[in-house]
């Protein structure tokens, strides 16, 4: 039996190659974002203010990606494979640690409504390039059903907190 929980317990280590992984791609998120944001550069000159606008915004796309990556990666690393001590590491960032799962699912789902939500303005905003309803209709209510999902999930984790006793 002691084997079994031993396994179990140094298996939480292989989520480390992911962790590794995932931080790889931050670097390819940089470099897709110096890529785009050269391209945007070199011809700002010619773009009309919605074309801007457009391009701006997937910049930010890229941007909020890399944070919710991060937002993995610390959470993951803290909550499966060591716990962070903020006395510690002083210089980490309060968001990064000490993050239960219940502000992690709202975190993950904050941010995946936020990137949704600027997809979505994004392509409002290139809507006479691409004038499709259906797929406007699917754009607005992909970030809506993701804040949706978030405000259910704070109230149910809010009911929780209530029924333990530990909320006022």
């Amino acid at each position: 039996m002691r084997a079994i929980q031993a396994a179990v317990f140094w298996s939480r280590w292989l989520l480390a190659p992911f962790l590794v992984g995932l931080a790889c791609c931050l670097l390819l998120l940089i470099v897709r974002f110096f890529e785009d944001f050269y391209g945007l550069a070199v011809k700002v000159q010619t773009l009309s203010w919605h074309d801007l606008v457009v391009d701006v915004l997937n910049l930010l796309d890229v941007a909020l990606t890399a944070n919710l990556i991060l937002i993995v990666i610390f959470s993951t690393y803290e909550n499966f494979i060591h716990k962070v001590r903020p006395d510690e590491q002083s210089d980490w960032p309060e968001g990064l640690v000490n993050v239960g799962f219940g502000e992690l699912k709202q975190k993950l789902l904050g941010s995946i409504a936020v990137i949704a939500a600027v997809d979505a303005l994004a392509w409002y905003l290139d809507l006479e390039k691409t004038a499709d309803v259906a797929k406007l209709g699917w754009a607005i209510a992909f970030p809506l059903m993701f804040g949706l999902a978030l405000l259910l999930l704070a109230l149910a984790d809010w009911l929780s907190r209530r029924a333990d006793g530990k909320s006022q």
